[in-house]
């Protein structure tokens, strides 16, 4: 890992920034806010598509799910009743929720997307109600802790930056008032943090699937940002980045990360002007270190010897014109197109039963898949996804008559 701290953490003292500086991350607190939801969704104490009301008695029987709360499509109005962006006077939960039958739905559900900071507050009173646990208490126990999160905490940790607002007409640097806790709002944005815990976090993130599949198009138009279940999904190119970016008064930060690399990078600066230059320059991090720092392919190795009734099944089969290989790699069985681009993953099979398998990643996932024996017991046919796979192209239907 490189780090590199740049400036002064505080400018009336001069102290300069060290990669050890905390600073605000704003935002992406979010996506630890959305981890918790997932823990408990995988622990079966939420459901992503359960009704809010199911676990925050004051939001009612109204439409808004889970899911849709995560990845911003909820339609709910983006911040709490009140002024408080101008007052930085910010509600208790018991004050958030006490307002919410005054909260617009501006929007239908899940017919676009729109950023709600009042949606990820609710999220952890979902948090708070589901898990038996305050909201906090939960992240710090099951992320922070375990994952060695050190200088990630609610209250400000010295050594830590002092935030401004550099006057974009003069150049003026004008520290901004103090702010320590946003109380109601805290699972929206209130964490402080350091790079390196957070491109460890960004690590932590990559293998959490079900987070990065898309759930709404927040940039309708060309198709470069997206929303996964609380991760920003980033198209530049061919590359998908994924990460979440954050803002507080005084405070800006950017978190960006590559699956396909297994890279992180996340800038974070004391300043609330200048976002644009920031994300670009974390784009240009990953950019260069694929560059610069290329994935080795792993060398080869020779692999075990598939159980004999899996054995029967790989080589090419056809359904209709396609032809798609399957094959035995690390304990699995797998199937890929035989012209698919190397860009596309393979589908991968667990077993479930004598002939019966299951996709659990890749095209089809979720199918089954399922191998047809003759009266001698040689396999000569598949079904997947219930169309016939057979050994030679063959036409789908009846054969025609003579």
């Amino acid at each position: 890992m490189l780090e590199v701290a740049i400036g002064v953490a505080d400018d009336g003292d001069g102290r300069e920034a060290t990669p050890d500086t905390q600073y605000r991350v704003g935002s992406i607190t979010k996506t630890f806010t959305a981890a918790a939801v997932m823990a408990l969704v995988e622990a079966g104490k939420v459901g992503l598509d359960d009704p809010l009301g199911r676990h925050v008695a004051a939001a009612g029987d109204g439409p808004v799910t889970v899911r849709r709360l995560l990845s911003h499509a909820s339609g709910l109005q983006r911040e709490p009743v009140g002024n408080v962006w101008e007052t930085l006077e910010f509600p208790t939960t018991a004050e958030l929720l006490a307002s919410l039958d005054r909260a617009e739905q501006i929007l239908e559900p899940g017919a676009w997307w729109h950023y709600s900071n009042l949606a990820y507050a609710l999220l952890g009173e979902v948090v708070a109600q589901a898990s038996g646990t305050p909201y906090e208490q939960f992240v710090a126990e099951r992320f922070l802790g375990p994952i060695g999160l050190a200088r990630t905490t609610w209250e400000c940790t010295e050594p830590a930056a002092r935030g401004y607002f550099v006057d974009p007409h003069s150049g003026v640097l004008r520290p901004v008032a103090e702010l320590r806790r946003i109380d109601g709002l805290a699972a929206a944005g209130d964490l402080w943090s350091t790079s390196a815990d957070l491109c460890a976090w960004g690590a932590w993130l990559r293998d959490r699937e079900p987070m990065h599949a898309v759930q709404v198009m927040a940039d309708p138009e060309r198709w470069l940002l997206a929303w996964g279940l609380g991760l920003m999904l980033h198209r530049r190119g061919d590359r998908i980045l994924y990460g979440h970016d954050g803002a507080m008064p005084g405070f800006l930060a950017v978190l960006l990360c590559s699956r396909e690399e297994d890279l992180q990078a996340c800038v974070l600066t004391n300043s609330s002007t200048g976002y644009a230059p920031l994300f670009e320059l974390a784009v240009t991090l990953v950019e260069r270190a694929t560059e610069h720092n290329p994935c080795e392919p792993e060398p080869w190795r020779g692999h075990e010897p598939p159980p004999e009734e899996v054995e029967e099944l790989l080589g090419t089969w056809w359904s209709e014109s396609e032809r798609v290989v399957f094959t035995w790699r690390d304990g699995h069985l797998e199937a890929q197109a035989a012209d698919a681009p190397l860009r596309i993953k393979p589908s991968v099979f667990e077993q479930e039963g004598p002939g019966r398998y299951r996709v659990v990643s890749g095209r089809e996932r979720g199918e089954r898949l399922e191998a047809v024996r003759d009266q001698a017991g040689k396999v000569v046919k598949l079904y997947w996804a219930t169309y016939p796979f057979t050994r030679e192209p063959q036409l789908f239907g009846p054969a025609p008559r003579a």
